[in-house]
């Protein structure tokens, strides 16, 4: 049985709090932007597995020659409200109603509320997060937790919030105009766009967003046309948007000036998604067996090929007047004060790293690595500045497509591949029980570091990989490994964990993900049909 409202079908039960958000007048103008946007999307989809195709023949990504004159031109982006001007730290998350409320209360300027990689979208995490939102928006959200008693309020002062809607490639099932599913990122900003741009004017804020996997400046710009389209619909100015480009596919490297372009309007930042970046390079190159990436934990900002992203991005952001945002600290706090101690030194000479490029701030997971990441910003910034615009890596000599693509050294172990398959499987078997950001050996997992995981094992295995121990990666090696790791992952959560949660599921899936044939662009693609 579905329910009808302003021309959308809903395939799950509304409950009353539902239809506060779902209201006819919002549901109308999402159906429009679907029938407006929603074909062209999926031509840019179109488009990129074209693209992708080339390389796989063996081309490699460029700079595009369509747009040189966008890169050499003198153009700036619109300028910034004052409270975008100062995000040295910001904490990021799913939009749950505790979550947010620690989030929004944490000493950090900027809360980045996430329905993408941090978020399994069930329809109760999808429609409640918009609830949650509105309420954090209008100051009377609040959490009373059952088991410890405890109970949750927003302080006086609390941080910026930012929406990161759904990528591009995003689906949702439980949502149909015409019988079709729209596209989530399509919801996610139609919905925390239309109710809650009044409240954020009064606030003293105003409607962000950050875009996630953006490929191409195609891309930039329908997004460009999305958000022109909702401030007429509510009669606002041009650029009240505000939106935060996440810089993490391989092909965005090469487009960064074209997306600031075509958003100029809306565009507040560039990100440095490290994670995801990571992923995409594998997934971009993953025929090249001259570029596989070697363990997870070797590949740190500190490898060439990043650190020309990260400079890249900076100079490219402050030449045009937008902010050059670092990557996520993964790290939690650790079981003891030495733990600790040595994770937050890791995080701060990591953080270090990128305030010395010059990013004008950073990502954490947990709002007990604010100091760390608050002195270190704070200290680099000139007395009196909330960022580092001023700084223009003009001295820098030329980056070129063979700095963003060349592939660091390290070691190809039995030990990184045993733990890329016990993250993943414990990852995706959470994922499928609703929970998309995952404490996992000390590290706050979410999608991108799952896809990581279960990427490299498939280009380990494509390539014929020679691990340090000898091995030939082959997709019997892996199964072999593969099984002795489930009964590791096994003994860890416990037989009763074991047994009422999804791990038979998640291990059919991801030996799936590993051995197929054809690369799957994302592991969430085919969970979410399991959802």
């Amino acid at each position: 049985m579905t329910t009808e409202i302003g021309g959308l079908e809903f395939t799950e039960a509304l409950s009353g709090a539902d239809r506060e958000i779902l209201t006819e007048d919002a549901c109308a103008y999402l159906a429009g932007l679907v029938d407006r946007f929603a074909a062209r999307r999926d031509a840019l989809l179109n488009a990129r597995a074209e693209w992708q195709a080339k390389i796989d023949a063996g081309a490699l990504p460029d700079f595009r020659t369509d747009s040189k004159a966008v890169r050499e031109g003198d153009w700036r982006v619109a300028e910034l409200p004052a409270d975008l001007l100062d995000r040295r730290v910001e904490i990021t998350g799913p939009v749950d109603r505790k979550m947010i409320i620690n989030a929004l209360n944490a000493d950090v300027k900027v809360f980045m509320a996430d329905f993408e990689d941090a978020l399994s979208p069930t329809w109760k995490n999808v429609i409640e997060g918009q609830t949650n939102l509105r309420d954090a928006v209008n100051r009377t959200i609040s959490f009373e937790d059952v088991s410890s008693g405890k109970r949750y309020a927003l302080g006086d002062d609390p941080a910026v919030l930012i929406a990161r809607v759904r990528g591009l490639h995003l689906d949702e099932k439980h949502v149909l105009r015409n019988g079709k599913p729209i596209p989530g990122c399509l919801m996610d900003f139609a919905l925390y766009f239309l109710t809650n741009h009044e409240r954020l004017r009064v606030n003293g804020t105003g409607p962000y967003f950050y875009v996630p996997k953006l490929e191409h400046y195609e891309e930039a710009r329908w997004w460009n046309e999305v958000f022109v389209d909702a401030q007429t619909h509510a009669g606002l100015p041009v650029g009240t948007i505000k939106a935060t480009c996440l810089i993490e596919t391989l092909p965005a490297v090469f487009e960064m000036d074209e997306f600031l372009y075509e958003l100029k309007d809306h565009a507040a930042a560039l990100n440095c998604g490290r994670w995801d970046y990571i992923f995409s390079y594998i997934k971009t190159l993953k025929t090249h067996a001259d570029r596989m990436l070697p363990d997870r934990h070797a590949v740190g900002m500190d490898k060439p090929f990043l650190d020309a992203y990260s400079r890249l991005l900076i100079r490219t952001c402050h030449r045009r007047g937008a902010l050059a945002m670092g990557g996520m600290s993964a790290f939690l706090p650790a079981k003891t004060p030495d733990e600790d101690a040595a994770n937050k030194e890791k995080v701060r000479a990591d953080k270090q790293r990128e305030a010395d490029n010059g990013h004008d701030g950073s990502w954490i997971a947990h709002p007990a690595l604010s100091d760390v990441v608050n002195t270190v910003y704070s200290n680099a910034f000139k007395p009196g500045e909330t960022n580092q615009l001023e700084v223009t890596r003009d001295n820098d000599g030329p980056i070129a497509a063979a700095d963003l693509l060349k592939a660091p050294e390290g070691p190809f172990s039995e030990t990184g591949l045993r733990n890329n398959i016990r993250v993943a499987l414990q990852y995706i078997e959470a994922w499928l029980g609703g929970l998309g950001a995952v404490a996992i050996y000390g590290l706050m997992e979410d999608a991108a570091t799952a896809e990581i995981s279960r990427a490299s094992v498939w280009q380990w295995i494509k390539n014929g990989a020679t691990l340090s121990n000898g091995e030939t990666m082959t997709a019997g090696y892996f199964r072999k490994v593969m099984a002795e790791e489930v009964e590791v992952v096994k003994s860890e959560v416990g037989e009763a964990r074991w047994e009422n949660g999804h791990f038979a599921e998640a291990i059919s899936l991801l030996e799936t993900l590993c051995v197929s044939e054809n690369f799957d662009t994302f592991l969430t693609l085919e969970a979410y049909n399991r959802i």
